[in-house]
């Protein structure tokens, strides 16, 4: 135990546990997505209540929580309003948040926020292009990544060169790879001419370069590689590379639906006091209380 004890372990008679996880709150309210949550907490940059906080901690609404040593407001706790983009990437972009040789982000082209942060779900290298989801909700973005979620990624690939029969059926069957066995789940031909080729692959895992180390590895190369689709969401025909767009509500709806996701309602804001009416009450009582205490 760390010194001062554990900063939201607490449970309820009979153990049941109070509150939510430390990693998920945090994650919902667009700090970053929950494995990052989960790595700061184990670097001891997050307390809750003056206590230097653990993995599992759970908070409870009105507890400080601080990163870093600066407190989170009680707005940004709140949570932004749940926002989820779709971006097609252009090839030659690369998916982290800033990078050391200063070659383009997807970061450079989205919306600015007034509070939170965008999480890409999942990335493409630099050379694929296709649909990235970014949103608000680091939470959200955590379940769209886990592979027990098993979102299926579609992906459209010119393959240079003649495939043979047999090897779309080893594609399909599995091939092993440095990191182990992999496959497709599905492999549709596209069409194509001259040398190139076009098929559809479909699969559930988000390895590295996964898609490529599979053609690669039966002895074919891929001169271009576009995602397509992720999970219920299509990349439209009409969003042009380098464009971004928000993700209309009942798609959304559709696709939190889709992995068993149903967060909590944000917490209730108190009431604004209209000041100019504070300022009228205040005046308009004012001469009958003056009156009142006259002898």
């Amino acid at each position: 135990m760390r010194p001062g004890g554990r900063a939201g372990g607490a449970g309820l008679p009979g153990g049941a546990p109070q509150g939510e996880k430390l990693q998920k709150v945090l994650a919902r309210a667009g700090i970053g997505s929950r494995r990052e949550m989960e790595r700061w907490i184990d670097e001891g940059r997050i307390s809750v209540d003056g206590i230097v906080a653990s993995r599992g901690d759970r908070v409870r609404p009105g507890q400080q929580i601080r990163i870093d040593g600066q407190p989170l407001s009680a707005g940004v706790m709140s949570g932004t309003k749940r926002r989820i983009l779709l971006y097609n990437k252009p090839e030659g972009e690369m998916c982290t948040a800033s990078d050391p040789q200063r070659r383009r982000t997807i970061f450079d082209h989205l919306p600015l926020l007034r509070s939170g942060r965008w999480i890409a779900v999942g990335r493409l290298d630099i050379n694929t292009q296709g649909l990235i989801l970014l949103t608000t909700d680091g939470e959200l973005a955590n379940r769209l990544m886990h592979p027990s979620s098993g979102i299926e990624r579609e992906y459209a690939v010119r393959v240079l060169g003649k495939v043979q029969p047999e090897t779309l059926a080893r594609l399909h069957e599995g091939i092993e790879l440095d990191d182990g066995m992999a496959r497709f789940d599905s492999i549709t031909d596209a069409g194509g001419e001259g040398a190139n080729h076009w098929y559809h692959v479909t699969l559930t895992e988000g390895r590295n370069r996964e898609v490529r180390r599979l053609w690669e590895a039966a002895g074919l190369r891929v001169s271009r590689l576009i995602r397509v689709r992720y999970g219920l969401v299509t990349l439209p025909r009409s969003l042009r590379p380098g464009r971004w767009e928000d993700m209309e509500a009942p798609a959304a709806k559709a696709l939190l639906s889709s992995i068993g996701y149903e967060p909590p309602p944000p917490p209730p804001r108190a009431p604004r006091r209209n000041r100019k009416t504070a300022a009228v009450r205040r005046t308009a009582k004012g001469p009958r209380a003056a009156a009142r205490r006259r002898p």
